[in-house]
């Protein structure tokens, strides 16, 4: 079987889980070439997994080069990065979160929709099996209809995490803790309980830190269906704490606690399930193994090879990105 020809621009923190990842599936991937404008940062890192160091950008985007490319590079580059890669007809993976600001981030979308190609965004959590448990048992009525779906993102990171230059700043990340850090547990809150209709939240950056966008957020909201919702995001809980979701239905409860899910239905059915994998909440934000990485990067070759069903596509991150947009304009000035 012919292999997919696979390129990665942007050798960052989260490119080893990458990296390890493609080379598990090196049965269905050929990785072609690893580009960093970092010459001792890409020839390190090629040496390191045994990839082919690329030292010209355009080369990446050269029609005949790669089938697929990963861009790992910081949020404000993307948009003109994605551009690159429809022109070159290529399929995009795409490292969270789409762009800086919402407007950018519908570009992307629809860029990638114009041109006929997948764009998929690393939303790795959406394949944690006590996540698609949870989906199953709302699909199928066994916890009734969602009353109250509230969120807890309680990370840590220490001044040191965003002295790195550029970190927490709206010219190159676009926001802070909810953009950067929040994004994935929104992502699965959406994914569970669908988009909120109207939000209202306060936003603020505490003494903790030193930066220019938001390390604090609570936010309140409801859906069309009547639904209510809280959601409390920070970087200031040391020493950090898991993720939590919590659903109030109206024939039971779930709680799902980083990859911990525990749901207890009113006929006194109790449904456990997760691999208590650890998520990157302290003051190590790779503090995971990367399973996760793997499974979605073996579904996007799979939709792009055998036309599987993309499970995070760019129109679920621009749900996330929406969301997170809203409360941000409606905090208080």
């Amino acid at each position: 079987m012919t292999r997919l020809r696979v390129a990665m621009v942007g050798l960052g923190m989260a490119a080893g889980h990458h990296a390890r990842s493609l080379i598990d599936l090196a049965d269905q991937v050929e990785v072609v070439g690893v580009y960093s404008p970092t010459e001792t940062r890409r020839l390190a890192f090629a040496t390191q997994h045994g990839f082919p160091a690329v030292s010209d950008l355009g080369e990446i985007f050269d029609r005949n080069f790669a089938d697929a490319v990963l861009i790992l590079t910081p949020p404000n580059t993307h948009l003109e990065l994605v551009e690159k890669a429809a022109m070159a007809g290529q399929h995009i993976l795409l490292e969270k979160p789409l762009d800086i600001s919402l407007d950018r981030a519908k570009a992307i979308v629809s860029v990638a929709n114009k041109a006929g190609l997948l764009l998929s965004v690393v939303l790795q959590n959406r394949f944690r099996s006590s996540f698609t448990t949870l989906q199953d048992m709302l699909r199928t009525e066994q916890l009734g209809t969602i009353l109250e779906a509230s969120l807890s993102v309680r990370n840590w990171r220490p001044q040191q995490y965003y002295d790195q230059p550029g970190r927490g700043t709206l010219a190159r990340d676009g926001g802070g803790v909810l953009l950067t850090q929040g994004i994935h547990a929104i992502d699965l809150l959406l994914g569970l309980a669908g988009v909120p209709a109207k939000v209202s939240a306060f936003a603020r950056t505490t003494p903790i830190h030193r930066m220019e966008t938001e390390d604090l957020v609570n936010a309140v909201f409801s859906f069309e269906n009547g639904a209510t919702g809280t959601l409390n995001a920070t970087t200031c809980a040391y020493p950090g704490y898991p993720e939590r979701i919590e659903l109030i239905c109206s024939k039971g409860t779930a709680f799902l606690t980083g990859d911990s899910l525990q749901a207890t239905m009113h006929d006194g059915r109790t449904v456990s399930a997760g691999a208590n994998m650890a998520s990157g909440f302290g003051s190590d934000p790779m503090a995971f193994g990367h399973e996760l990485h793997r499974e979605l990067i073996a579904n996007f070759v799979g939709a792009i090879t055998r036309g599987e069903r993309l499970v995070v596509a760019g129109d679920d991150a621009l749900r996330a990105h929406t969301f997170i947009d809203k409360m941000l304009g409606s905090t208080p000035a």
